[in-house]
């Protein structure tokens, strides 16, 4: 039987209406560094791309990263996180694969110790935005990530040591992973008695919002710790009403999200971009927490911000905002028991 067309004014089906899932939106981000000029008016540019570049660290941004960006504008400060420029391939001296010594705090695969009472687990080499500065860029992912084997040998490690007190979930980023991957991993954390903290670092609820949905909510209020959110965004214009949303949302979950920063030539040095991130990020009710100075990893010396500079612009920021919007410059140094205040 041939049923009756809808009428124009009837309504399509509610799972229609729906929006496209996150992990949809994931697979639908630009790769092509061509096309993302395209989609910004700036073919004039493609010049400047790196085909190098783009090979040894491929291009990734969400489209609705990509929409937050000026059209027409080169020097747009998402923009210039994202693409694959020949200043890349430039061997500075002081610039390493390792910047930070991972390899040499590491405890288990994918654990990472540097500082007392905390562990870090790297749980996926994924990430849905591929930035340039990443000071992972060069990690050894496919050998060194925490969910081999079930999470085994990771959850052991932490549990053999009674002075770990806190983990930190990284990556890439660790909501890369599915929830009920998540949620494998704190069920098996949760049988550990000496955890009292769980942090979660992540840029992908200011890169692709639509991943804090509602599985992933209903499994952070479910935690047993008291959980720390650590987004990253480094400009204001990272922030829109669906980052909003996000935010609004992990913080219901219960969970305190705090914002780290890098410093960084042509997107954010300057005391005018960093107070508007302060206050932008607190307008969403996110607290300033680090600015971090630039990880001398190889391929993002184009970025780097002098600490003499870096100190004046702090010194700047501190004069014109209130002290808990100004978030704490610091430089993580191999071998040191903490992140080194400058």
């Amino acid at each position: 039987m041939i049923t009756a067309a809808p009428s124009p004014l009837q309504l399509p089906a509610a799972e229609t209406l729906q929006p496209p899932r996150w992990q949809q939106l994931w697979r639908d981000a630009v790769r092509d560094p061509r096309e993302l000029l395209e989609l910004l008016g700036l073919e004039a540019i493609g010049a400047q791309l790196s085909e190098a570049a783009a090979a040894q660290f491929a291009l990734r941004v969400p489209r609705g990263f990509v929409a937050r960006m000026r059209v027409g504008d080169p020097d747009d400060p998402l923009l210039r996180q994202v693409l694959p420029l020949a200043d890349e391939m430039r061997v500075v001296p002081g610039f390493a694969l390792d910047a930070v010594g991972d390899g040499a705090a590491r405890k288990a695969t994918g654990v990472i110790q540097k500082y007392r009472g905390r562990a870090l687990l790297v749980a996926t080499g994924s990430c849905a935005v591929h930035c340039r500065y990443c000071f992972r860029r060069h990690f050894p992912y496919a050998e060194e990530t925490a969910a081999r084997e079930g999470w085994r040998e990771a959850v052991a490690a932490i549990a053999a040591d009674p002075s770990i007190d806190e983990v930190l979930l990284s990556g890439g980023d660790p909501l890369s992973l599915s929830t009920s991957k998540l949620a494998e991993l704190t069920d098996a954390l949760a049988a550990i008695p000496h955890l009292k903290r769980l942090r979660i670092h992540s840029r992908l609820p200011v890169v692709l919002p639509e991943r804090v949905d509602a599985p992933l909510l209903k499994w952070l209020a479910s935690l047993p710790w008291p959980v720390a959110f650590v987004i990253h965004a480094n400009h204001a214009n990272e922030f829109d009403a669906s980052v909003d949303t996000a935010m609004a949302a992990l913080r219901a979950s219960g969970a305190q999200v705090l914002n780290q920063a890098v410093l960084l030539r042509g997107v954010n040095d300057s005391v005018q971009a960093l107070a508007a991130l302060s206050e932008r990020s607190f307008a969403a009710g996110v607290l300033p927490y680090y600015l971090h100075q630039l990880d001398r990893v190889a391929g993002v010396a184009h970025f780097e911000v002098e600490d003499a500079r870096a100190r004046a612009l702090h010194a700047e920021l501190a004069a014109r905002l209130s002290g808990y919007l100004v978030p704490r410059l610091v430089r993580e140094i191999a071998g040191d028991t903490g992140k080194r205040p400058l």
